[in-house]
This record gives structure tokens, sequence and C-alpha cells, in this order.
């Protein structure tokens, strides 16, 4: 899911965000936010400066669950966000923290916290907009779906390649995904064949994803590009047209729909003129591996998040308090802000990343839960 282009979530209604998490968009390019080091370290300041949030300085006592939390699970994405962000940064700032977790036992998790608690201040955050410390927290995934190199009986849905003759003149739009289905301009470009095209749908939207095929390898696709057009909510469509409730608008509830609606399942996708296309990545990229976010390193199930950039730095620590799917039962863990996405807009917000596959589908479907952020800053 979305190199730069991790992913694209809808904007609109945030239930809606639940249904069809997210596509494809390009990362901003921004400064690391900290200030010089002559503006650094005075009382009740943070380095970091957002024009979107603001940021208190808080004893660890006051991060709920930071005791519990088993931190050597989050250690593997922090030594992913140390590599992204010391390529990245201007700065020491980041370089120097991540030079001392070299000497850290990673699976002792009291040796983590001890780690964090001496090198890291925490900061409660609160959004500039409302002034409150509490904001939405959704999530999104990885799809699988089996799948072929080739057209088979079974496997009819194809997943296309960027066009070639784009590369040499790129339309800007393109032709709308209503168009392109309609037409021959995509013949030759197949990268791969599926079945069920609401999934392919989802998986354009997640903007990468993994194919199993028959003999039992594991083909992984990544964004490779649009035709350029707005992005509009299938979902939206089926609740204009009263076909789902609004309780319905997750991405459970339109696949739901689709398989009572077949005859009618390429009028709603074509209702998103925004058409994906992908690229496979290298043989050698392990099954396990989670997709690149916008930080340039893999993911992590249940330690990344995507956040608004103009609230926190790419990469950074944050330790998250909230409750998973459709539940009261708390979620409160240390995670990496590794992503973004255009519809990720707030001071205090974030997309959980849970993983790969269909377990990890059903939780981020559902997922539109309150939650508290506090963001981990160098000392």
């Amino acid at each position: 899911m979305c190199k730069s282009q991790r992913h694209l979530y809808l904007s609109g209604l945030c239930v809606l965000a639940c249904a069809v998490l997210a596509g494809c968009a390009t990362p901003p390019t921004r400064g690391t936010g900290y200030r010089s080091s002559a503006g650094e370290g005075g009382s009740g300041v943070a380095p970091y400066s957002s024009s979107i949030a603001r940021f208190t300085p808080v004893d660890w006592q006051q991060l709920p669950g930071w005791q519990e939390d088993d931190l050597s699970q989050a250690w593997p994405a922090w030594l992913q966000s140390c590599h992204g962000m010391v390529k990245r940064s201007s700065t020491r700032t980041w370089s120097a923290v991540c030079d001392r977790a070299k000497g850290v036992t990673g699976s002792n998790t009291q040796a983590v916290r001890r780690y964090f608690e001496e090198y890291f201040q925490p900061y409660a955050i609160r959004s500039n907009a409302s002034g409150s410390d509490t904001g939405l927290i959704t999530g999104y995934y990885e799809p699988i779906m089996n799948g072929s190199r080739v057209r088979t009986p079974q496997y009819t849905v194809p997943l296309y390649a960027y066009p070639a003759s784009w590369k040499r003149s790129k339309p800007n739009p393109g032709p709308s995904r209503a168009e392109l289905m309609s037409s021959n301009q995509l013949r030759g470009s197949e990268i791969a064949w599926t079945q069920d095209p609401v999934a392919a749908a989802f998986m354009q939207i997640q903007g990468s994803g993994k194919i199993q095929l028959d003999d039992g390898k594991v083909l992984r696709l990544g964004f490779a590009g649009t035709n350029e057009q707005p992005f509009k909510s299938f979902a939206q469509w089926l609740l204009n047209k009263g076909e789902i409730t609004r309780s319905q608008a997750t991405m459970q509830g339109i696949q739901a729909w689709a398989k009572r609606n077949p005859a009618r399942v390429e009028d709603m996708l074509n209702a998103n003129p925004r058409f994906v296309f992908f690229k496979e990545l290298p043989g050698n990229v392990s099954a396990d591996l989670g997709p690149t976010g916008a930080l340039g390193v893999p993911l992590t199930a249940e330690r990344s998040i995507a956040v608004d950039l103009k609230a926190m730095p790419l990469g950074a620590p944050v330790f998250l308090s909230t409750t998973r799917p459709l539940s009261k039962q708390s979620l409160r863990r240390l995670v990496m802000a590794q992503d973004t996405g255009t519809a990720i807009v707030g001071g205090v917000r974030a997309d959980y990343y849970w993983g790969t596959g269909e377990a990890a589908g059903d939780l981020a479907g559902r997922m539109k839960q309150d939650g508290q952020m506090w963001l981990l800053l160098p000392k």
C-alpha cells in the first residue's frame, strides 16, 4: 500500500473512509518541522511546530497503558522508522536517538521502555481547529487475493500495469474508469488476473496488495500510477441511490450488496472515475513483509499508522490510545507515523495499519473509533 503513494483515503463521511479505505496519494515533501537547536529545550515548549496541532509536555505516567504495552513488539517498527528518518532528516535530531538504539536489546520490553523514557519526551496532542485532544482513528490493510498471471476461466478480472504509451505521453487527466473499461486502451497491460471485481477495486483503493498464485507463490503488487481522475466514493453512490444504509457503508456492506446485485457491480465501480495501475515488486520480497509506506520503509502490522504530516514528522513514534473496532476494548500501544493519506486530516487523526489479508481487512473495514495521541520527540 501507498511508496510515496501509499493510499488515498476517502474524504467526506468518516464511515465511508472505513468502508473503502485508501487509494494512492503522493506524500508531501516537507522539512523536519523542528526548530533550530537554539529554540529547543525551552520550558514547556515542544521542539516541533505544527500549523494544525499544539503539543503539551506530559509525564510518562500520563500515557494510559504505557506500562502495559509490550514495547518489544514495537521495536522492529521503530528501527524501520530510524532507517527512513536518518536518510531524510536535515538535522541530527533523529540520528542521535537512532544511534543510541543500536545498543538496546529490542527483545527486552523493559530495555525498550527505558530507552524511550530516557531519550524522549511525550507531548499530548491537541487539535488547533477544535481544541480537542480526541480525534478519529480509522483502519487500513493490505489485501491478498487468489489469482493468476494469465487469464483463465476462473480468473477473469484484470489488474493492470501502467500503460507503456502513457509513459511517453501521459494524458492529464486520462480517460475515466468507465472509458477505460469500455475500450481496448489497456489491452496488453494486464499484470495479473483475479476473480472478484469488487475485491480488485478495493486493492486499487488500497494501492497495493498480494496475489496468491495456484503454484503457491505470492505475487506482490505496488502502486505504479493513476489516470489522474478525482476519487469519488462508490459507497456514497450506493447511499445516494438508497441501496445501503449508513450502517452498511462499510467494506463488508459493499461486498454484500455486490453479491446481491452482480449485474450492477460495474455501474457502481464506474461511479469512481479514478483508476490505479500496479507494478510487480521484486520476487525476493518476503510475503510477510508489509507494504511500503510514505516513509519509504515497510509497514508493521498493528505498529504503523498514517497521519497528517502537517501535524507531526513522518516516522516519529506516537503513543495511541483508542479502542478496537465496534467495541470498548482498549487498544493502547506505541506506533510509528510511517504513512500518510489525503483524507487523513487533523492534528489528532490516524489510520491504523492492521496488516495483510482477510482478518486484517475485516478489522480495518469496521474501525471508526475515538482516540488520543501523544507525540514522542527526542529530548
